[in-house]
């Protein structure tokens, strides 16, 4: 099992919920976050005066991915629904899972997801 954590633009979230549905994966945890990376934050104008935004508004998505064939079909479906070509766009991190119990039922392992 593997867990992805998914940084994308906000505007991206719809698209990649829909895409990760039709691949069966309608379960995701999604957390509103802030941060920054290359790029610094960005500058703005507001009423003739410069500002900077060091934290911009992202969001990350968690899933827990039962094998590696799916696995890959995930990345990809994110990749493909969630970038503009712009920076910003986000990143995708994948780490193993050692286990999985789902409380209500006691299940564990890759049932429990």
């Amino acid at each position: 099992m593997r867990k992805i954590e998914a940084v994308i633009r906000p505007e991206k979230l719809p698209a990649v919920k829909e895409a990760l549905g039709k691949l069966g994966y309608p379960g995701i945890t999604i957390i509103d976050v802030k941060g920054h990376g290359r790029q610094r934050g960005v500058v703005q104008q507001f009423r003739g005066k410069e500002y900077r935004i060091e934290l911009l508004p992202k969001v990350k998505i968690e899933l827990i991915v039962k094998n590696d064939k799916e696995l890959g079909e995930i990345i990809s479906a994110i990749i493909e629904n969630a970038r503009t070509g712009e920076i910003g766009d986000g990143k995708i991190f994948i780490s193993p899972i050692e286990n999985v119990i789902r409380i209500r039922t006691g299940e564990i392992g890759p049932e429990a997801v």
